[in-house]
């Protein structure tokens, strides 16, 4: 298994939708083992194949979880299901989000309080669960990234302002930004 470097919000393959797996060989499970080691070396809950360079519908996570579901997973071509999000304004301090590829930056966001996912694993066997509360908001993060989108495209204006402040200031919006997780100093601070 290897390290993948992650790539930085401004990376084309972060921003548009990514495509359909259709072939379930060693070469994806190999992705697959690449994006649980990834993940596990940047301290991350979730991680979607965009982040890794590859435009294709994949995600894994790790997550301990009070749904019944796996607490680590993948699912390959996911179908999310979520309930209403609430129209009040995000808690800041209980629903504040981050992400491996905005690094460093966390932010309110209002997530839906329940979602079902249903997608396959890395040898076509189909998955379902359904996943509450954070786990939930966790879900629904990583599926974002297979729609071409990051948290901070769903931020309210003042929060937005903020976190497009923390790009430019960073650098970021450019094509072939990356960090390397377990050699790059931790952005999270984990």
């Amino acid at each position: 298994m290897t390290v993948l470097p992650i790539t930085v919000w401004g990376e084309p393959v972060l921003h548009r939708r990514a495509a359909e797996v259709e072939v379930f060989d060693d070469e994806l499970r190999t992705l697959i083992a690449d994006m649980f080691e990834t993940n596990d070396a940047a301290n991350g809950v979730g991680l979607a194949a965009p982040q890794v360079g590859v435009g294709k519908r994949i995600f894994v996570y790790k997550y301990d979880n009070d749904d019944g579901a796996p607490p680590i997973g993948v699912l390959v071509n996911p179908v999310l299901t979520l309930s209403k999000i609430s129209g009040a304004l995000p808690d800041p301090e209980e629903e504040e989000e981050g992400c491996l590829s905005f690094p460093g930056g966390s932010y309110p966001l209002k997530r839906a309080e329940w979602a079902r996912v249903e997608g396959f694993d890395g040898y076509g066997q189909p998955v379902e669960f359904e996943a509450t509360g954070w786990f939930a908001r966790v879900i629904q993060h990583e599926y974002d990234h297979l729609d071409g989108k990051l948290y901070v495209n769903r931020l309210m204006d003042r929060y937005a302002r903020k976190a497009m402040k923390q790009a430019k200031k960073s650098g970021w919006g450019v094509p072939g930004l990356t960090w390397m997780p377990g050699v790059d100093p931790d952005p999270f601070g984990h």
